[in-house]
């Protein structure tokens, strides 16, 4: 039988159009692309290890715009006391005073932040190999984006205001607990406080305990863990809160750009793939 053709309107013929074979093998594709697989250990280690030296690179390239970030700072004071939510100073100096509490934090606010990240992300990995490549996902989406926050809107934190009287807890106390202060200030930029990562990243690790964890007493600590780091960030004088809701909303756009790609939230997904231990792999949203 011969190929079956078309007739135009100026009488040539031609083969019909094939939209729909060719729309469902990029269906097809995306699907195999999207689909949760089992991840291959040393290949996260490599992209974790170049995701985060790439962000250092930038975030630490991004021009430390002291002037700006100062001003940006001083609006961002006056915009908290006209809302009646500049509480924290007063946070600062009370914590400050109680010297074994603000040494603990100061260690906190510098470990933590990479110990319990790491820790998820591993325990993703070890439990969760369905939902790992998604949720690796949110928190790289929230990460990148934070970098634009950092180049167009230089900001300085509480403890670099000019005329403050915000204590800088770790020279205070001369622990290691910040980047920015001490002989590790020029290692880092002082001006990159909006938004806070350490918010993102802290919401980023409760809210997927939280989800994902069976035990009660996890998910308890998921949910306290950002709440411990916000009161952290505050009473260390690294961040306004303000800051922590930049973090949010940069988290925020981290779930929607996972949800987007895979069809569904990570804790929606299966958490087993083929070839690992557990139930077996469901189908996946388009």
């Amino acid at each position: 039988m011969g190929e079956t053709t078309v007739t135009t309107l100026e009488g040539r013929e031609q083969a019909p159009p094939q939209p729909v074979a060719e729309e469902k093998a990029g269906q097809r594709f995306l699907r195999r692309l999207r689909a949760p697989r089992r991840p291959r250990l040393w290949f996260e280690i490599l992209l974790i290890a170049v995701s985060y030296w790439t962000y250092s690179l930038i975030r630490n390239a991004v021009p430390e715009q002291r002037g700006q970030a100062l001003r940006n700072a001083d609006w961002i004071w006056r915009t908290e006391h006209q809302l009646g939510l500049a509480f924290e100073e007063s946070v600062n100096h009370a914590v400050n005073s109680v010297t074994w509490l603000i040494i603990g934090m100061n260690y906190y606010y510098a470990t933590l932040h990479f110990v319990v990240t790491l820790g998820v992300l591993v325990w993703l990995y070890r439990w969760h190999p369905g939902r790992y490549a998604a949720t690796r996902l949110a928190l790289f989406a929230t990460t990148a984006v934070a970098l634009v926050g950092y180049y167009f809107y230089p900001l300085a934190p509480p403890r670099l205001m000019n005329g403050g009287s915000f204590v800088d807890t770790v020279l205070v106390h001369q622990t290691w607990g910040s980047m920015a202060s001490g002989d590790l200030k020029h290692m880092s930029n002082q001006y990159a406080a909006m938004p806070s990562m350490h918010i993102g990243w802290s919401l980023w690790c409760g809210l997927t305990i939280f989800a994902l964890a069976s035990a009660p007493w996890a998910r308890i600590l998921g949910l306290l863990y950002p709440t411990a780091t916000l009161v952290v960030i505050v009473a260390t004088a690294n961040h306004f809160w303000l800051d922590a809701a930049g973090g949010m909303l940069c988290l925020t756009f981290g779930f929607a750009v996972a949800r987007v790609w895979y069809g569904a939230l990570p804790y929606a997904l299966p958490r087993w793939v083929p070839g690992t231990r557990g139930a077996q792999l469901l189908p996946i949203k388009t």
